[in-house]
């Protein structure tokens, strides 16, 4: 075996491993204890992060952060990593402090120069653009902590009530239109619930609080299903002008309910739970007269008094005497 492919191989083997001793590698490779000493003064020199355990029962670790192995890739893969990495540049806060930023640095560091000219030509004209919206990252990272050493926290969040405490099992992460939202379970509405992160204004990890396996089955993608099936149902019909229905068709909450007609104009016909009703007619007001609720009933009132409640703003002062 080549020596390259050793030292590839023994950052592999001892990745996997919490401790390692000098002989347990010998005996691995089928090498002697000198050869792997050497072998591990060389990783370190390399910057793998390994240090030596003194006493009774040492040997060797690893600190926190390690190194993974090589990995070979595409030209296109290479390009597609890069602008899928750059473009969380437009985020405001991120959860993972410096390293997307670090491993981009390295990444274009070592790619060949023709590949380097490819992605300069590109940096200006490809974008994977998102709002910036300011939030905490400390928030966010203590987040993501939890959720990958499956802990519970306590948080400071600040609602339409006002500032609160509560003791939340997060289930995940996930960004929309800039921000970061963290779907969870909240012990103290002992319910499941959507925070957004630039709400949360403090985040403890809480290893007093049971951690729940239920909960962390759960995905982003479908954290409150199980309860939306359970909830009684309303079915929202809205009539679309042609910018109604370019504006709606990529919105992730109404692109798979359009009906099209052929003179460009349409219809969004979607099943809602009824306590869900004033947040889709948020959405809709904000389309003004390229939208229509057309039902239920109750939806065309919310409108109507969000209708009056504008008129009584715009409305003509009494100036008389």
């Amino acid at each position: 075996m080549l020596k390259s492919q050793r030292l590839i191989q023994l950052i592999m083997l001892i990745n996997a491993k919490k401790s390692f001793t000098v002989p347990e590698l010998a005996a691995e490779f089928g090498l002697s204890t000198r050869t792997i000493t050497r072998d591990l003064q060389e990783l370190s020199q390399l910057g793998v992060p390994i240090y030596s355990v003194q006493g009774r029962g040492g040997g060797y670790r690893l600190l926190q952060e390690r190194l993974l192995p090589p990995i070979t890739f595409s030209e296109s893969e290479a390009i597609s990593i890069y602008f899928a990495c750059h473009s969380l540049q437009y985020f405001g806060s991120l959860p993972f402090d410096d390293g997307a930023a670090t491993s981009l640095q390295k990444f274009y560091h070592y790619l060949p120069s023709d590949v380097k000219e490819q992605i300069d030509r590109l940096r200006d004209k490809v974008v994977i653009w998102n709002p910036y919206r300011s939030m905490s990252t400390k928030c966010l990272k203590a987040l993501l902590q939890s959720i990958m050493i499956k802990s519970c926290v306590t948080i400071e969040y600040n609602s339409s009530n006002g500032i609160s405490s509560r003791d939340i099992q997060p289930i995940g992460l996930y960004a929309s239109k800039g921000y970061w939202y963290c779907p969870a379970y909240c012990f103290s509405r002992k319910d499941y619930r959507l925070f957004r992160a630039d709400r949360i204004h403090s985040v403890k990890l809480n290893p007093s609080v049971v951690f729940m396996k239920e909960v962390d089955q759960r995905s982003v993608e479908e954290w409150n299903a199980p309860e939306l099936r359970k909830k009684e149902k309303t079915t929202l019909v809205i009539q679309l002008t042609l910018i109604g229905l370019r504006t709606l068709k990529n919105d992730g909450w109404f692109g798979d309910s359009l009906e099209f007609r052929e003179d460009g104009t349409g219809l969004a016909r979607l099943s809602i739970p009824i306590d869900n009703l004033p947040f889709f007619v948020d959405l809709v007001w904000r389309l003004g007269e390229e939208a229509k609720i057309l039902e239920p009933e109750k939806a065309v009132d919310l409108i109507q008094q969000k209708i009056r409640k504008i008129t009584g703003v715009y409305g003509k002062s009494d100036n008389t005497d």
